[in-house]
């Protein structure tokens, strides 16, 4: 016998053996298809189109892993059309010709065929333009796959005879239940293998492939290939990642214990600190929104009025992590961080809220002082209301000696301006009114 004679495998098994797994993977009808709900869901358009098999040319574009081709396929299959795939890096404006040709009988023996063309914005305008007198007849359902932008990358003639669906990244959640179902399928996934894993694990695989299926399915392939034991741990993952796995829980305590020394070291004002727990919050996935609103935080609760204008760059920051997503907007972050971390701090605002809250509490709803109140009516005006009010724009000073706090609480102070930073100018300026109030008399209306 030799050493390389071998029990052939049945074909089926050999051919999903050769293949990978996320093409393996691929789902077979609609209820398979997993994200894409703005699109898919009960009632959207793409939706209804498919399922009343009343097709007609569009464009997907979305990033790499969203499903583009998976959905050509299946918008194929659930309208009894021939699939005809065709990628625009192979081929040319002679093999467009030829294909089309072919399209052209098809048509006129039964349903225009589907012809998919995947990356179509690398095909010039004479390419794309070739695609156009069989659209226009309806020889062909023409469904272009694109990760960049239609409005640029295709020309406006093909464009304004499709129409443009955009494709998310899917989900960290739908990449985990799509490697739940590769893991749990036989045959076509892994279940024969009935592989062990984390939930935490399966996280970080749907985490590092940035809402890409086919990078997630292939980590997860990769991670099989190499496992010992039928489990796959954090080293194994790390040797398939080809990176350190930072195992980290959203909703656990790893999760509170990074945000506080976050928040701790920013408080601390040590900047070398906060950028590098900012950096691991980041590299283990923590939702880029959340450390922007926590910053915001940060500005509010610990720098307040020392550095007004922290929480105008904090909320500049938010509005740019989601306007430029991952990885750009990461630098937004450790910038803003940088900053806070440097800024003068003050909790005065935030104890002086602190105060009047415990006031509230401990003391009665004091009725809103008469000259305080609007007397929008005759009988209003009767009761006193408005009587012996100040208005400060009538004065030299913009001042008034009128008591605004309830009687009982006159002498109560809440905001006590630190001697840090902005707020040094604003005891200086609360002093200043505080001398000249008393001096200032208001006519009353």
């Amino acid at each position: 016998m030799s050493l390389f004679d071998f029990a052939p495998l049945p074909a089926e098994e050999k051919e999903n053996n050769s293949r990978p797994l996320a093409d393996r993977m691929r789902p077979q009808t609609l209820d398979e298809y997993i994200g894409q709900e703005h699109i898919l869901g009960p009632g959207k358009p793409l939706r209804a189109q498919i399922e009343n098999k009343h097709l007609s040319s569009l464009i997907l574009w979305g990033p790499p892993g969203s499903g583009k081709t998976t959905l050509g396929s299946l918008i194929a299959k659930a309208s009894g059309s021939e699939f005809i795939p065709f990628s625009a890096v192979l081929s040319g404006i002679k093999e467009i010709k030829a294909v089309m040709a072919d399209a052209e009988k098809a048509r006129q023996f039964g349903r225009p065929p589907v012809l998919f063309v995947d990356e179509i914005h690398r095909f010039n305008k004479a390419q794309q333009d070739a695609f156009l007198p069989y659209v226009e007849r309806g020889d062909v359902i023409l469904i272009g796959a694109t990760t960049e932008n239609p409005s640029f990358e295709v020309v406006s003639a093909l464009l304004s005879r499709t129409r443009v669906y955009s494709l998310h990244a899917l989900t960290t959640d739908e990449i985990v239940t799509l490697l739940k179902r590769a893991l749990a399928t036989e045959g076509r996934g892994l279940g024969h293998l009935h592989l062990q894993i984390s939930e935490e694990l399966l996280e970080q695989i749907a985490i590092a492939s940035s809402g890409d299926a086919r990078s997630a399915l292939n980590t997860l392939e990769l991670a099989a290939s190499i496992v010992q034991g039928g489990e796959i741990t954090a080293d194994t993952l790390a040797d398939a990642l080809q990176r350190k796995v930072l195992l980290y829980d959203k909703s656990g305590e790893e999760h509170f214990n990074l945000i506080s020394a976050l928040h701790k070291s920013v408080r601390s004002s040590d900047p070398d600190a906060a950028v590098y727990w900012l950096a691991r919050m980041m590299k283990a996935g923590e939702d880029r929104l959340y450390l922007a609103r926590r910053l915001v935080r940060m500005a509010i609760e610990d720098i307040g009025l020392a550095d007004p204008r922290a929480i105008e760059q904090a909320i500049a920051c938010m509005n740019t992590v989601n306007f430029l997503g991952i990885p750009e907007g990461d630098q937004a972050l450790a910038q803003i961080t940088i900053y806070l971390a440097l800024a003068p701090k003050s909790d005065a605002s935030y104890q002086a809220l602190n105060r009047a809250n415990s006031t509230i509490e401990s003391t009665p709803a004091f009725p809103v002082p008469l000259q305080l109140r609007n007397a929008p009516t005759r009988l209003m005006k009767e009761m006193g209301y408005a009587k012996g009010y100040k208005h400060a724009h009538r004065t030299e000073n913009a001042l008034t000696d009128m008591q605004c706090l309830p009687e009982p609480l006159a002498d109560l102070t809440f905001y006590t301006p630190s001697d840090r930073g902005f707020e040094v100018k604003l005891a200086e300026r609360l002093d200043w009114i505080k001398r000249n109030r008393k001096e200032s008399v208001a006519p009353t209306d």
